[in-house]
């Protein structure tokens, strides 16, 4: 059968092979080894899905996802239903296997999101009490217990009597017989129990002779004393066996009558474990699930970054070569790929990879390919492929190639036959379907290969277009120039080939997609020192327009090398692009932490300060109030009082203390606050208050307020001078009651200078002067007058700012024009 053929040629039992090793049980390796692949769509997406469901339960790694206990009992089963007896071992194997079972089914239904698992385990009966009941008559060693049954340990009772008695008597011989004995030890013949007696006393003691030695000095000898408990011991063995194999004839009699229901609960023990030995095979390919695509209903195949599965294996597990992975995109309105190319180039391992991966997704594999893995479902995967370390060398010639092209073209034509009756005439539909393309991926290696070369091309054209007519899609490598032209002429043809490095002279086995491959036959001459005499014949004999055609396609070559390094180059940016942003923002984040912390500790701080205020302030009221009348001079000492209450209170707030101003120099490192990063300092402007340094690749203006030195110096604003804050005294009422006092108070918190920052630079710093002075409900922002532009841009930002209820020019006390006092929400 072709299909099959197939098979041994893209070496699927290899990696049924492997997948066996990620098995948990016996049954499930032998089922990864004999893998079948499905004939239905509806049984891969099953298949699939449990592949799936599996993969995600053994990424979470649930303990309880385990197949300990569970073993191959089919034998054991078969046996008991033609009528034969289990042993002790064979129903301990057949009980864990229940308890195995049954915890894989508790454990999937425990799971939120796994409908094809548990319709599998939707009737599944584990039997518990026949589990209980075994594991009562059967202990760990696979030996019947005297619980079993009354008689029995009754049985192992006696047993256990008689051979005490005979060794009590046996040990008391030895006492008083022991110079008769080779040694004084008790051994035994068969199920007797004897003393090795020296031969030359052998009258000494009287009994029967089981045996003697090989030189015949020692006599093997039961004393006649035991002769009878001996008998009556093997008795009473004789009555323990007859009862061990009436327990265990029971219990199989118990299996037999469920046997079928056991072979089920086998078959789901089966399933599970090689849907379980398919997702961890498919996680240790990385591989990713296929989605398969209507194909003739213009939908892609995309295949990026595959390998093949056993070049994988042999990498990881065999210290092989690293795999190159291939690229396959192949557009919907093709039907035939022809791929050329240089010996040794990789072709022959491509149309292997493409015939692997098909069946691989047939069978609910994952792919090892990059994600999205989209390819259509193949009703059958036929290749003819020449396998040069095959012992079958026949297989390589034209006349193999041909057989074996026929026999693929009638399973073709096969899957195209409607199911009809021989003596019934097809109907309309049924020959509509004959006209319908086989859903099948066909691949052939040197097609038209062993043979003339003008004739193998005209057969090899032949054979493609007779495909491209019949098949959903063909893929084939050839070295006949004339393939390559197919495309130009037939919109169903397009080319492939693998890569070749001139200067190396080696292939790179990358495929490369809608290019036909170069003919380096002469290139190569060249470069190995063939006469330049004959490379100028042989350029004239293959003609201007080859070689102008192998130019063409060396600069086809050349630019998309070129756009895949341009590619890379901008991947490669983005990467960094994308740290450096990551950066940034942790540190602006850990900034905004450390703001909102130290604002808070303020905060505190001075809402102690003011509590503070408000006691000592309520304690000078209260004094005034107990002298009732107050007089002229109480109420100057009042006034005194809260006069250094302000002083204590208000000083720590308005007066800090001045520290000694900062101003960076042309190549100095700096760091730049808002990111927390080094910069090298280009030049200063001093009037300007700014500066312009390099950080990376990048050139910035920033104010000296953004900026500070290496050791932790800053920059300090000279701050205009503030208006002095005078306590009122309070007024003295005759009614006694509580003075008020208002007072109008601009401290550091409410004030923000941006004296000298250009309008783009100051917003961010009003933006946050704003955000720390809402509580205070005004801000007052000192911007200088000079041109009037700096105040224009406060103003325009502050209209338009949803925090801003109103703003104004300050009095003239307070700074004029050059300082605005906005109103906050």
């Amino acid at each position: 059968m072709i299909e099959q053929e197939t098979f041994r040629l893209l070496e699927w039992q290899r990696l049924c092979h492997h997948l066996s090793k990620f098995a948990a049980t016996k049954l499930g390796a032998i089922a990864s080894s004999h893998l079948t692949v499905p004939k239905t769509l509806s049984e891969t997406k099953k298949l699939l899905e449990q592949t799936r469901e599996v993969y995600r339960i053994e990424t979470s790694l649930n303990p309880n996802w385990s197949f300990s206990g569970i073993h191959d009992i089919g034998d054991a089963l078969e046996r008991a239903k033609l009528g034969g007896m289990l042993k002790g071992d064979e129903l301990l194997n057949l009980a864990t296997t229940l308890a195995g079972i049954r915890k894989l089914r508790r454990v999937i239904e425990e799971l939120e999101d796994a409908p094809t698992l548990k319709e599998l385990v939707e009737t599944l009966r584990t039997f518990p009490e026949l589990e209980k009941e075994i594991h009562y008559c059967i202990d760990d060693r696979g030996e019947i217990t005297e619980r079993a049954s009354p008689q029995l340990g009754e049985i192992r009772q006696k047993i256990k009597g008689l051979r005490s008695k005979i060794q009590q008597t046996l040990q008391s011989i030895i006492q008083r017989n022991g110079n008769a004995l080779q040694e004084p030890v008790v051994t035994q013949r068969g199920d007797r129990f004897v003393l090795p007696l020296k031969a030359s006393h052998s009258g000494q003691i009287t009994g029967i002779v089981h045996d003697t030695s090989t030189t015949g000095s020692t006599l093997y000898l039961e004393p006649r004393a035991i002769v009878d408990l001996g008998n009556r011991l093997q008795t009473s063995r004789g009555q323990e066996k007859r009862e061990e194999e009436k327990i265990l004839r029971t219990l199989t009699e118990k299996v037999a009558e469920v046997w079928e229901e056991l072979e089920e609960l086998l078959a789901i023990a089966t399933a599970l474990d090689l849907a379980t030995a398919k997702a961890r095979y498919s996680l240790w390919l990385e591989g990713n699930p296929p989605e398969f695509v209507d194909f003739s209903s213009q939908e892609n195949i995309v295949l990026r970054q595959l390998r093949h599965p056993l070049l994988v294996w042999q990498e990881k597990k065999e210290e092989g070569g690293a795999v190159v992975p291939i690229d396959v995109l192949i557009k919907p309105d093709t039907r035939v790929v022809a791929i050329t190319g240089p010996n040794t180039g990789g072709k022959t391992v491509t149309l292997k990879t493409i015939g692997i991966t098909a069946l691989m997704a047939k069978v609910g594999l994952y792919i090892p390919a990059k994600d999205p893995v989209q390819i259509p479902w193949f009703e059958q995967v036929l290749a003819d492929i020449g396998d040069e370390q095959s012992l079958e060398q026949n297989l390589s010639t034209f006349s193999g190639h041909i057989r074996r092209i026929i026999r693929i073209v009638d399973a073709l034509r096969a899957s195209q036959q409607p199911e009809n009756p021989e003596d019934e005439s097809p109907s309309p539909e049924q020959k509509e379907t004959v006209n319908k393309l086989s859903k099948s991926l066909v691949l052939l290696d040197e097609v038209g290969a062993g043979t003339d070369p003008t004739e193998g091309t005209a057969i090899a054209i032949a054979i493609l277009k007779h495909l491209a007519e019949h098949n959903l899609l063909t893929i084939a490598t050839t070295h006949y120039g004339e393939l390559k032209t197919l495309k130009y002429n037939d919109s169903r043809f397009e080319n492939a080939s693998v890569e070749f490095d001139d200067v190396s002279l080696q292939p790179t086995y990358r495929v490369l997609w809608g290019i036909p491959g170069r003919s380096n036959a002469i290139i190569i001459a060249q470069r190995l020192g063939l006469p330049s005499e004959v490379i100028e014949d042989s350029q004239e004999l293959a003609g201007g327009f080859s070689q102008d055609v192998n130019q063409l396609i060396g600069e086809l070559e050349n630019q998309r090398r070129e756009q895949e390094d341009k590619h890379k180059q901008a991947e490669e940016l983005l990467i960094k692009t994308e740290r450096f942003y990551q950066e940034v923002e942790a540190k602006a984040t850990s900034l905004q932490d450390r703001e909102r912390d130290l604002k808070s500790q303020q905060e505190q701080a001075v809402q102690k300060m003011l509590l503070d205020a408000k006691s000592q302030i309520a304690q000078v009221i209260k004094e005034l109030q107990k002298k009732g009348n107050p007089t002229a001079q109480g109420a100057q000492q009042a006034r005194e009082n809260l006069e250094k209450i302000g002083d204590r209170f208000l000083t720590p707030i308005n007066k800090s203390k001045k520290k000694a101003s900062y101003k960076p120099k042309v190549g100095e490192r700096v760091r730049i606050l808002s990111i927390g990063q080094t910069a090298e300092v280009l030049d200063v402007d001093e009037t300007g208050e700014q500066l312009t340094a390099r950080f990376g690749f990048m050139k910035m203006v920033l104010p000296f307020t953004d900026i500070e030195s290496l050791d932790g110096k800053r920059f300090e604003k000279e701050k205009p001078p503030k208006t002095e804050v005078k306590q009122k005294a309070p007024k003295v009422q005759n009614n006694n009651k509580a003075t008020k006092t208002t007072a109008r108070i601009r401290v550091e918190k409410n004030t923000v200078d941006i004296r000298g920052q250009r309008v783009h630079l100051a917003e961010p710093v009003l933006e946050k002067a704003i955000a720390s002075a809402t509580e205070l409900g005004l801000l007052w922002i000192v911007h200088g007058k000079g041109t009037g532009s700096l105040r224009t841009g406060v103003h325009d930002f502050l209209q338009r700012h949803p925090q801003v209820s109103k703003y104004e020019t300050a009095p003239r006390n307070e700074g004029g024009t050059g300082v605005t006092i906005a109103y906050l929400k």
